[in-house]
């Protein structure tokens, strides 16, 4: 169990730093795109590779930033029922569902993105824009990187579920934000 609960830990603190970086690609997104407004009607300036770098940092915000928010419990959920059930019960549906359809959407994914990804990135792919940005490959990578980051922060919350189905309930899905700092370290146990 203590394996585990160093697992959920580590895949917590990797998680929360990539989100932490990532949330601040909308401030990059919001600046890009008021320098692209700025410019285009403040001076009748238009930059093609600017327009497709605000849009880019955009999309990696959600493309990085989904694990983060599995990993928060933030995607969306209808809890007619669950939101009534008991911590086990949540447990023992969520870890069926990441069994029965993450698992499986994440390794469809990861396996048809690979040979894009590395088509692209062979080829050294720039934008099919005239003036656009010159590594669209850049962007393809993101789609693998979502693959990793969303595994991983998938692999804590079947960890999680199980630490719950074995007792440990202080682990459940929506308890992590007020009892982040209660979860007993190794040793104190």
């Amino acid at each position: 169990m203590q394996a585990l609960i160093a697992f959920v830990r580590a895949a917590d603190a990797c998680t929360t730093t990539v989100g932490r970086i990532v949330q601040w690609f909308s401030v990059g997104t919001v600046l890009v795109c008021a320098a692209v407004v700025v410019l285009r009607y403040g001076f009748s300036i238009g930059f093609v590779w600017m327009q497709e770098l605000y849009v880019w940092i955009h999309a990696a915000v959600f493309i990085l930033g989904a694990g983060y928010v599995l990993m928060r419990d933030g995607h969306v959920r209808v809890d007619i029922f669950y939101a009534q059930w008991r911590p086990r019960t949540k447990a023992a549906v969520e870890l069926v569902s990441s069994i029965v359809f993450l698992v499986p959407w994440l390794a469809l994914l990861g396996w048809t993105t690979w040979p894009f990804m590395i088509l692209s990135w062979e080829g050294r792919e720039p934008s099919d824009q005239l003036g656009g940005m010159p590594a669209l490959y850049l962007l393809k990578a993101c789609l693998m990187l979502f693959v990793v980051f969303m595994s991983l922060a998938m692999l804590a919350v079947m960890a999680r579920c199980i630490l719950v189905l074995l007792g440990r309930e202080e682990f459940l899905h929506g308890k992590r934000e007020e009892q982040v700092a209660e979860i007993p370290r190794p040793g104190s146990l």
